[in-house]
């Protein structure tokens, strides 16, 4: 789950991570209000979800209150276009109003989890303000990375590193340690899947500060965390991928035309890669879990055909936990409620997988039932083109 800039950092400050004094405003008197608190001189930025606010012009200095509220006033309710929200854009519906930094330099923070090391991984880099995927690409060296043992967690030791490859000197040093260790901590304690400061700065009295900060929460672990749940915005959100949600759906929408309903996180982005090695394009990823039932399959066909895109549909079930003959079932009788309108290819192997076949066919309904995978894909392809 992804919240906000100003959410993040009151949840970073609760952990003892430096961040600038400011305050969230629904309006531009808001804004003004906040920033008459805050000495007058403020920074006004746009809350979307998405990078790049800073080039789209979200992000803009304000020399007093009156400016901070006419800058608030053209930023809420306008379309907001970065390179992470697409052509579309976002509409900004409120702003974070903060107190302007004397900026020394510009650094990174950022910890995620090491999938291939089973270690969280702390990286931090002087190239701070820009994306790091484009430092990682274009100056790996750049980069220091520490892999965190998950028995003894961060040590002093590995911070004090990091700060040296930061270039910290002086008071710097130890305000630094404070503000890396203090945010793996809150990483840790929030069950946190991202924690990225971009940029981290180094003020000219030696302070060091998160300036922009984005987490992301663990969405297995939201039951640990019933307030952090409070803190999401379905205003930021796919509306399919918010409506999927309230069925325990794992959706989310892509570009293609070719509808996908899988069991299976795995399967899925295996179903979704040999679409497009047979030439087709995905329009989702859709998860249906173990149960598949005809109330699971139902839902999702509503989710899936509630994109216009969408030209087809494939189906892929393997029957482990779950028997082939149910899931055929489910599927023709979803298919006469709900009158899908468009092809339907279904790939169906395990546990009794030929008697769900035999189902599908007798159904009296216009499916296609495929042998395996590969000509699952290249069917629901052809029918689409």
């Amino acid at each position: 789950m992804k919240i906000h800039e100003y959410q993040a950092k009151e949840i970073l400050k609760k952990f003892g991570v430096a961040v600038p004094k400011g305050k969230v405003a629904f309006s531009p008197k808001e804004a003004r209000k906040i920033a008459e608190d805050l000495g007058g001189k403020v920074v006004v930025k746009a809350q979307i979800h998405a990078g790049g606010r800073g080039k789209a012009g979200g992000v803009k200095l304000a020399g007093s209150p009156e400016e901070a509220e006419k800058i608030a006033r053209e930023l809420i309710g306008k379309i907001l276009v970065t390179h992470q929200t697409g052509p579309e854009g976002k509409e900004v519906r409120k702003v974070l109003v903060e107190e302007t930094m004397d900026i020394e330099r510009e650094l990174y923070a950022g910890i995620v989890l090491d999938r291939s090391r089973s270690q969280l991984v702390f990286m931090v880099s002087t190239e701070g303000g820009v994306e790091i995927e484009k430092v990682a690409a274009e100056t790996p060296e750049k980069i220091a990375k520490e892999y965190i043992d998950p028995d003894v967690g961060l040590l002093p030791f590995q911070s004090r590193k990091m700060a040296y490859n930061l270039r910290l000197s002086g008071s710097q040093v130890k305000n630094g340690v404070k503000f890396l260790l203090a945010l793996y901590n809150a990483y840790v304690a929030s069950d946190a899947s991202l924690a990225e400061i971009n940029p981290l700065v180094v003020t000219k009295d030696g302070r060091v500060l998160a300036l922009d900060a984005k987490i992301n929460f663990d969405d297995n672990a939201m039951y640990r965390h019933p307030e952090y749940a409070e803190l999401r915005d379905l205003n930021e959100e796919d509306p399919l991928e918010v409506e999927a949600s309230k069925y325990n759906l794992n959706y989310i929408k892509l570009e293609g035309n070719v509808g996908c309903m899988v069991n299976g996180a795995g399967l899925a982005m295996a179903t979704m890669d040999i679409i497009k090695l047979a030439g087709g394009e995905p329009a989702n990823f859709l998860d249906v879990g173990g149960s598949a039932s005809a109330e699971t399959v139902e839902n999702g066909f509503k989710i899936i055909l509630s994109d216009k895109n969408v030209k087809a549909i494939l189906i892929n079930i393997f029957g482990g936990i779950v028997r082939g003959d149910r899931v055929a079932r489910g599927v023709v009788e979803a298919s006469k409620k709900i009158g899908v309108n468009v092809p339907i290819v279904v790939r169906l192997q395990g546990t009794n997988a030929e008697e769900g076949g035999k189902i599908l066919k007798e159904s009296g309904l216009n499916f296609v039932v495929a042998e395996n995978l590969k000509d699952a894909a290249e069917k629901v392809v052809a029918t689409v083109k």
